[in-house]
């Protein structure tokens, strides 16, 4: 049976695979298992994205917590992160949201924060998973009085947003930006933090009827705000996902500028104020190798961990280290949240725009991206992890990386969901390293397919 949980949670197509009374076990053996050392009556935050199928299963996983005798108390549509940091504000025992993220509006998902605002550990979510297979909550459920109850929040979105903006220590008079807001769950936080502390803020994707996340918008679909923010004369643009756990930028001149150099010149400032401790980011083995190159440059560590910003924060919390995240966008400010949060990574962006007085442009070039080429590689499911064991893969790989000699890389991983060895090759010549890269998937293909 494969497993429930993926990297980010429970995900599928509503009402189909992710099912109402999926939903519903998911709440009942989440409440029971983040709850179970509780005295007191628990109480477990609920958040929600957009998605048309967010009420419903917002009302299944609402039964199933009050079913074990815990409160859930509703928040509505709010960002991700939102949900991280109110369940430490409101010192509740959890938090769950509803949402799959930059994924189309027919998929949606449920994911978990313990009390402290974190993704739980794999450890945990196969306590969930075993509690749902081996149907022992049955015996939890309550009756009478014992039952749990359903409250709604008074005002989360006003408590996130004067968080956001009690981030920064200097207001965004003067400065122009554009934002897409993905269809998603920033519609109302992000248009509001940026506008409250003094920017000239111009929106598109913020009018979400429940199927239009996502599509062809936010920080999957660049090409719109690309041309927004040259259409406005904005100084730069944020482009959101569908839940707003990501961010990215696009400069004045219409780049984009990725997760890799947002936390490279957030990095940069941090260190510079010594405020980056041990001159650490915590990156993923996903980054550019052009971020390599400037933090060798400018004397920063990059500490790398496997992909998922779930495993940056565990290096982060372990190490001590502050700032960490993903080139897609994901960027953990650990003084601040304990989640990616495209809004807060925003703000911390236009705070070192608006201290040092340059461009984004100039900001971002600090970093040179290296041009990356993916292929992917089909192969028998049982042989995707099998891939480093064949000599003839693993000495093409070791004589690649030798002929690069630190001015490219090769990354070789297994699909998380389908039959498929994905090829990355990283280098300055992209019609060689493009041609390269096919090659070695073609040998993969024909030793493990």
């Amino acid at each position: 049976m494969p497993r429930l949980f993926g990297t980010d949670g429970v995900r599928g197509i509503a009402n189909s695979e992710l099912t109402a009374q999926l939903a519903y076990k998911l709440g009942q053996a989440g409440a029971c298992a983040l709850t179970a050392q509780n005295k007191h009556t628990p109480k477990i935050l609920v958040g929600m994205d957009t998605r048309i199928s967010g009420h419903m299963l917002e009302a299944a996983l609402v039964a199933g917590i009050c079913s074990v005798g815990a409160e859930a108390v509703c928040l509505g549509v709010v960002p991700t992160p939102a949900v991280a940091y109110l369940t430490r504000y409101y010192k509740a025992d959890a938090g769950v949201v509803i949402s799959a993220s930059h994924n189309p509006f027919e998929f949606n998902g449920i994911k978990f924060f313990d009390a402290q605002g974190c993704k739980l550990s794999d450890s945990m979510e196969d306590s969930i998973e075993e509690m749902i297979n081996s149907d022992s909550c049955k015996d939890l459920i309550l009756t009478g009085e014992k039952l749990g109850k359903k409250t709604i929040a008074q005002d989360p979105l006003r408590d996130y947003v004067s968080f956001l903006k009690g981030t920064i220590d200097c207001d965004l008079k003067g400065i122009k930006i554009a934002i897409d807001c993905a269809e998603g769950a920033s519609y109302k936080a992000a248009p509001m933090a940026l506008s409250e502390l003094g920017a000239d803020v111009f929106v598109i994707h913020n009018k979400p009827d429940g199927i239009n996340i996502n599509r062809d918008c936010g920080s999957t679909h660049m090409s719109q705000l690309k041309s927004f923010v040259l259409e406005c004369g904005a100084d730069l643009g944020f482009a959101f996902d569908g839940d707003a756990d990501r961010v990215l930028a696009v400069d004045e001149n219409g780049n984009i500028v990725d997760g890799d150099q947002i936390m490279a010149i957030i990095g940069l400032a941090l260190k510079q104020s010594r405020q980056l401790d041990k001159d650490t980011i915590v990156t993923t083995v996903m980054s550019n190798l052009g971020f390599d190159i400037m933090a060798r440059e400018n004397g920063l560590n990059l500490v790398k961990t496997k992909v998922g910003d779930r495993y940056v924060l565990e290096e982060m919390l372990d190490k001590g280290y502050v700032l960490g995240g993903e080139q897609s966008g994901h960027v953990i400010f650990i003084r601040h949240n304990t989640t990616g949060d495209g809004i807060l990574t925003a703000l911390q962006l236009l705070r070192v725009l608006k201290i040092s007085g340059k461009k984004l442009s100039e900001l971002a070039s600090v970093m040179q991206i290296l041009p990356q080429v993916l292929k992917n590689a089909k192969v028998m499911n049982e042989n995707k992890h099998k891939f480093m064991e064949d000599e003839l893969v693993a000495k093409l790989c070791d004589d690649l990386e030798a002929e690069f000699s630190g001015e490219g890389r090769v990354l070789i991983r297994p699909s998380g969901t389908e039959p498929l060895v994905r090829v990355m090759i990283e280098g300055k010549d992209i019609e060689y390293i493009t041609k390269r890269a096919a090659e070695l998937a073609a040998v993969i293909e024909e030793r493990l397919g």
